[in-house]
């Protein structure tokens, strides 16, 4: 299906209320993308340009980049994140649970949700075998963790013509590849419908200091921002609104940025209507909202 036959345009003004726990006025999700970047491929992202152009292969300074985040950023992020006490969502490569199986505990003795990341941090359109490249992230998490995934994060929110349909016949119940509302929406498959859950592009450190090249400070100011204006919608027109902040290791670990996400979540915690939740969470609260577990889209 074309992405208009996915889902039909819906404004957000005359909607039925969407309610939170507790009567919280915004859901916000954190969630902490691990990949694992092989060393024999070109690198998914880079930090540093070949002084003779091409594609090296080794590519030593952009693998070691990404890998410095796994090694050392994780471990100096999740002393932040313990401090506040907050459910935390890891979007992870099927294979990188296996790869970091230390980060993989940590994870799992505090309770994160476990989303599915595609099995290699590789564009979907370009893995040889989609339905196999999710089933084996899937066994990969459920194997971990003891429950299959129920989200699902593609990488770089990269999808092929049939990736929800996939999904949903794999057992995934939501997806975050549709950044398009402040509250979850449907999307039709060829069978059941999944739910898209709000994830996004503007308080995500791979846009903002990746591609716009931010000083560390605009995570801060910019997620801060937005955290207020979602406030203000719910509390305008009394539907909660959902606000996902993303971080990665290798980006927001490194020790001149991390200060930036602490101060983020001290604002944003200090507001009761602000409900700490996972991608889970938003969903079960969605699917109450309905009444019921979504039935076809028509």
């Amino acid at each position: 299906m074309r992405p208009t036959e996915r889902i039909d345009y819906d404004p957000i003004d005359g909607r039925a209320p969407l309610h939170l726990p507790g009567g919280a006025k915004v859901a916000v999700w954190l969630i902490v993308n691990v990949e694992e970047w092989s060393d024999s491929e070109p690198m998914p992202r880079t930090v540093l340009t070949p002084p003779a152009g091409g594609v090296p292969s080794p590519d030593v300074p952009n693998w070691a980049w990404h890998e410095y985040g796994n090694r050392v950023g994780f471990w100096r992020m999740l002393r932040v994140l313990d401090a506040y006490e907050i459910p935390v969502a890891l979007a992870v490569n099927g294979s990188a649970v296996a790869a970091y199986p230390q980060i993989t505990s940590a994870a799992t003795a505090r309770n994160w949700e476990f989303i599915g990341h595609g099995y290699t941090q590789k564009n979907m359109q370009k893995v040889d075998d989609e339905r196999l490249d999710i089933q084996r992230t899937r066994d990969a998490i459920a194997a971990a963790t003891g429950r299959p995934p129920r989200g699902w994060l593609g990488p770089g929110l990269t999808e092929t013509w049939e990736t929800p349909d996939i999904l949903v016949e794999e057992g995934y119940e939501y997806v975050c590849d549709w950044v398009l509302d402040d509250q979850p929406t449907l999307l039709r498959t060829r069978t059941a419908p999944i739910v898209n859950v709000p994830y996004t592009q503007e308080c995500n450190d791979v846009a903002m200091m990746l591609i716009q090249h931010h000083s560390a400070d605009e995570y801060r100011q910019r997620a801060i921002d937005q955290f207020d204006q979602l406030l203000a919608d719910a509390r305008a027109d009394g539907s909660a609104r959902v606000m996902a902040l993303v971080v990665h290791p290798y980006i927001m670990g490194v020790p001149h940025r991390l200060r930036y996400l602490d101060r983020a979540l001290r604002h944003i915690s200090a507001h009761p209507e602000a409900h700490f939740c996972t991608g889970e969470q938003i969903l079960d609260a969605y699917i109450n909202h309905l009444g019921a577990v979504p039935g076809p889209v028509t």
